[in-house]
């Protein structure tokens, strides 16, 4: 057969700016990738981890065939997909549905990011069988919109609204790394005349496109903004007209502020007061300023959701919510204003039950206590993903039943999993994906790989064995795709509109987030003080020390005297792809197991540069090598997400109480992530 081009959206799910592809096949073969210069979105830009996608069809270490193993010592056996869903079908009939959980990772998501078609199922077989269902945000961004949620500022400005109209941007946290296609709108601010600022904990990938870079100690985000609004409203600098008409509890956040002044801010972030007050004069003055908030990694320590309370309060104090070229830009998780699709999770149909939260902690200990017996995991490796993972996985290994559906090996499957169930790539299946402005078709190109199935195939298997008749009432993906795009974002379109329009539609969505000023608090005003976290016993203004990293203070500064910040690089995405290194591109290029550290931290331990290094604390350890460099400060050591042994030192303690866990649809607990170490020669 001749060569044929189809146009596809990358699957690597850096939201919210994912990637268009042309991808060309010949004789039922790929034989090439491209960016796709058509894409609304990317216009042609993909990087190498896009690039690398190309490496995961025909990849001799996929997964092909069932697997199963009767002990977890034993090796795999090859099985039918009919043998291997029989024996799930019997096991979890055996725990019941009350000890069976279900958890999903970025990896099921490969063709479906922002529509959520496969999540959705997920959740329904969940809602229906009436088991135990947990949202992944809880590692990723659910931290962070919690802050936001409070102050009511959960929407967001598009890409190009920045590009086009802002005249100051602040990447606060956000690494360009996790969402390279924003690079080169902030690119092109830049270039109109904005001005670019960086903060991080790290001279990081956003810092080197910066007019001015920020390194400060990590944690200490909410005290920077904390800091910055108390010079807004101490020089008169606060747009009074806007917090009269959108805002409240002002007259009680002015008192609080008093104490929170840059010099006491310099010595918790390591900024000088200075260059704080500067910031904030820089802020206030300039119009429009959008900050760009950081997914994930920056609410991943102490403060944790109070960094997002604090910085959404910034543009609430100077007015800057509802207009082009200010506000909030992209952040993971965030919704356009008009965004959504629709549902069919049947969240409706729940039975009534004694439910395990959607709380990091708390799912370990019933992993660990006999609550949860069965434990089926599609895209996801588990172990990589949860913070104090030694704890999880002491409770993996007491389970009756671990099954990973996925496409390749990872730590969490080879050690903990009894089947391992092998999932279709983003061109073995149909799906759409999302932007904050855009949908696209995903068709099916290619044919599975081996006996690989999606996830709606296993599913379905699963459910007429239980006897869920009503689990898919489609009758095919296609159709359960027109019934979630169905929605007034979409102008209710269906899959045929979308080829018809080429494989992709703008949404209905207003570049500008919160045009109508009518923001998703009770009060429906951007909300300084607010009585939903009073009534769950958090400060109710945006503060600094609600979260501190549970069991540290029992362990002196000189015992574990280094602080633990980990991120995102271009080479590392999540655990997909056993965290990249099935892919020879990715794995060719990423340096793996490094820990930067200062050049004063590594002499005063008498480390050398790539030297081989243990790193521990009263968790755990795991080895790595040096990588000096002054581009963390000293006192702070950074390493990229997803290496092996790097969760044995974080905290699993909880971050929310429980209470706070039903406040938002999106409402998580996660874990610290936290962790003081010290560092030695391995």
């Amino acid at each position: 057969m001749p060569a044929t081009t189809h146009t596809t959206m990358c699957p690597m799910n850096c939201h919210p700016t994912l990637c268009g592809m042309s991808v060309t096949v010949e004789n039922g073969a790929l034989i090439d990738i491209k960016g796709d210069k058509d894409n609304p979105d990317s216009r042609g830009f993909l990087c190498v981890r896009g690039q690398a996608a190309r490496e995961i069809i025909g990849n001799d270490k996929r997964l092909t065939v069932p697997l199963i193993r009767a002990a977890r010592s034993d090796d795999f056996r090859e099985a039918s997909w009919d043998e291997a869903l029989d024996l799930i079908a019997a096991r979890l009939e055996a725990a019941g549905p009350k000890a069976t959980g279900l958890w999903a990772g970025h990896g099921m998501a490969a063709n479906g990011y922002g529509v959520s078609a496969g999540g959705q199922l997920i959740a329904r077989f969940a809602h229906l069988w009436g088991s135990q269902f947990w949202t992944g945000q809880m590692i990723c961004w659910g931290m962070g919109a919690f802050g936001l949620g409070l102050t009511g500022a959960l929407e967001v400005n598009t890409k190009e609204d920045m590009s086009a109209n802002s005249a100051l941007v602040i990447l606060w946290g956000a690494n360009l790394a996790s969402q390279p296609n924003t690079a080169r709108h902030v690119a092109a601010a830049k270039k109109r005349g904005a001005r670019i600022v960086a903060i991080d904990v790290r001279q990081s990938e956003a810092c080197a496109q910066a007019d001015e870079a920020f390194v400060l100690r990590p944690g200490s985000d909410t005290a920077l903004a904390l800091a910055m609004m108390n010079v807004i409203v101490a020089e008169g600098l606060a747009d009074a007209d806007f917090i009269a008409r959108h805002t409240l509890g002002y007259d009680r956040l002015v008192p609080h502020l008093q104490s929170f002044t840059p010099a006491w801010a310099e010595a918790e972030t390591g900024i000088a007061a200075a260059r704080i007050e500067a910031l904030a004069r820089a802020y206030a003055s300039t119009r429009p300023a959008q900050i760009v908030i950081g997914g994930s990694s920056m609410h991943k320590g102490d403060n944790a959701w109070q960094a997002a309370r604090a910085i959404s309060c910034l543009p609430a104090l100077t007015g800057q919510f509802g207009i082009a070229g200010g506000g909030l830009g992209e952040r993971h998780g965030a919704m356009a204003h008009g965004g959504g699709f629709t549902s069919v999770a049947a969240t409706d149909r729940r039975p009534p039950g004694d439910y395990i939260p959607n709380q990091m902690s708390e799912i370990t200990a019933a992993l660990g206590d006999g609550r949860v017996r069965a434990l089926l995991l599609f895209g996801t490796n588990m172990l990589s993903s949860f913070a104090d993972a030694a704890a999880l996985e002491r409770a993996l290994a007491g389970l009756d039943l671990v099954v990973c559906h996925d496409l390749f090996l990872n730590e969490t499957s080879r050690r903990c999993a009894d089947v391992v169930l092998p999932g279709t790539a983003w061109l073995e299946d149909i799906g759409a994906k999302a932007t904050h402005s855009h949908v696209y078709l995903t068709e099916k190109i290619l044919p599975p790989a081996g006996e690989a199935r999606p996830i709606q195939d296993l599913l379905r298997g699963l459910a007429g064995r239980l006897g869920l008749a009503d689990f898919y009432p489609w009758a095919d993906q296609e159709a359960l795709l027109n019934a979630v795009l169905d929605a007034p974002s979409t102008g209710h379109a269906t899959v045929a509109d979308l080829r018809a329009a080429g494989g992709h539609l703008a949404l209905q969505v207003s570049p500008v987030a919160h045009p109508t000023h009518r923001y998703r608090t009770p009060s429906g005003k951007l909300e300084f003080y607010s009585e939903r976290a009073a009534a769950a016993g958090l400060s109710p203004l945006p503060d600094y020390g609600d979260s501190t990293a549970a069991g540290e203070a029992a362990y002196p500064l000189t015992t574990y005297p280094l602080t633990l910040a980990h991120g995102r690089t271009l080479t590392q995405f999540h655990s997909f792809y056993d965290h990249g290194r099935t892919l020879p591109k990715l794995a060719a290029r990423d340096p793996g197991a490094e820990l930067w550290l200062s050049p004063a931290d590594a002499a005063a331990r008498g480390l050398a540069h790539e030297q081989p290094i243990r790193v521990f604390n009263e968790r755990g350890d795991f080895t790595a090598r040096a990588h000096v460099t002054d581009k963390v400060p000293a006192g702070t050591v950074w390493m990229r997400d997803g290496i092996e042994g790097l969760n044995r030192v974080t905290s699993g303690a909880p971050v929310l109480p429980e209470a706070a866990l039903a406040m938002f649809h999106f409402s998580v607990g996660q874990a610290e992530f936290g962790a003081r170490v010290e560092v030695a020669a391995a």
